[in-house]
């Protein structure tokens, strides 16, 4: 039966739009990536792409949501945040002055992953970052 197991694995997590949820959102995937080499990295994702989701599109609205994805293998997290929509926009990354306290997020979640992917459309987006741990990191604790 081994020969038709999947080496990643996946988990999801349906967040209220409460600011609390990041919070929770961000414990969830220590918890699971506890022992992998980008979980740090994939924390500050998580945080920063469930603020956006909650601060720019409906998942930050009294009865909204957002939800959270992690793939996972030995070296490689893909995690992906999908919103309920609202804008027509894509989101995108944005020059923020040095002392605004807003607008980094997406710059800063770019910086991190190896690969960023935006899917949808107002009616809601996935918002997938890439993270890859380099080969001599597989037991090492930082990505």
């Amino acid at each position: 039966m081994d020969e038709y197991m999947s080496a990643p694995r996946v988990w999801g997590l349906m967040c209220p739009g409460s600011r609390e949820e990041v919070t929770r959102a961000r414990r969830w995937t220590r918890d699971i990536l506890s022992n992998h080499p980008c979980a740090d990295d994939a924390e500050l994702i998580v945080s920063e792409l469930g603020s956006n989701a909650l601060t720019h599109t409906a998942s930050g609205s009294p009865y909204g949501t957002f939800q959270l994805t992690l793939s996972l293998s030995p070296r490689t997290v893909a995690i992906s945040v999908t919103d309920e929509g609202g804008r027509p926009e894509e989101p995108r990354s944005t020059e923020a002055d040095p002392y605004d306290t807003h607008g980094r997020g997406l710059s800063i979640v770019m910086a991190l992953a190896r690969r960023l992917d935006i899917t949808g459309s107002q009616h809601g987006r996935t918002v997938t970052a890439q993270l890859v741990a380099a080969p001599e990191q597989a037991g090492a604790t930082t990505c």
